[in-house]
């Protein structure tokens, strides 16, 4: 094997070297697993040439609109969540037709977290994501640049 040179090495962030901006995404008309996929990218970090695995790197996003959030086929019908309480018979079901009129916002939170890494890193890094049922949200302050995905 050939030794590589010290200034072809692949960068490996650390903490103070991270950088967060914050996006803006609006998901009205927009189709929920893609829409959900470039959401946990950005989070991850993955649109980045500096991407670190081991690092919280990504950017924030706000998401708003979620409860004009559309999907594919017969799944308005069909699709399902679940939820189990840990105790016998604790499972408890909710159809998407009547999530989507009660808390859209978790929606769009259970397809990112699924889309994101099972650990405590993961956990963190869905912290990154705000999402609102409207076209209203109380983050103004950290000045959001509008993201076409």
């Amino acid at each position: 094997m050939p030794t590589i040179s010290p200034i072809h090495r692949t960068p490996s962030l650390k903490k103070e070297e991270i950088t967060k901006n914050w996006y803006i995404v609006d998901a009205e008309g927009k189709t929920l697993g893609r829409l959900c996929s470039a959401i946990a990218a950005r989070l991850r970090g993955k649109h980045k040439p500096t991407f670190t695995p081991n690092q919280d790197c990504g950017d924030a996003i706000i998401v708003i609109n979620a409860a004009k959030v559309k999907v594919t086929g017969n799944k308005f019908n069909l699709k399902s969540y679940h939820h189990h309480s840990l105790y016998p018979g604790g499972l408890t079901t909710v159809q998407f037709k009547d999530l989507i009129q009660s808390n859209p916002e978790r929606i769009i939170m259970e397809g990112v977290k699924g889309m994101l890494p099972k650990s405590k890193l993961g956990h963190k890094m869905l912290t990154h994501c705000r999402v609102f049922a409207g076209s209203e949200h109380n983050l103004q302050a950290q000045k959001p640049v509008k993201l076409e995905l």
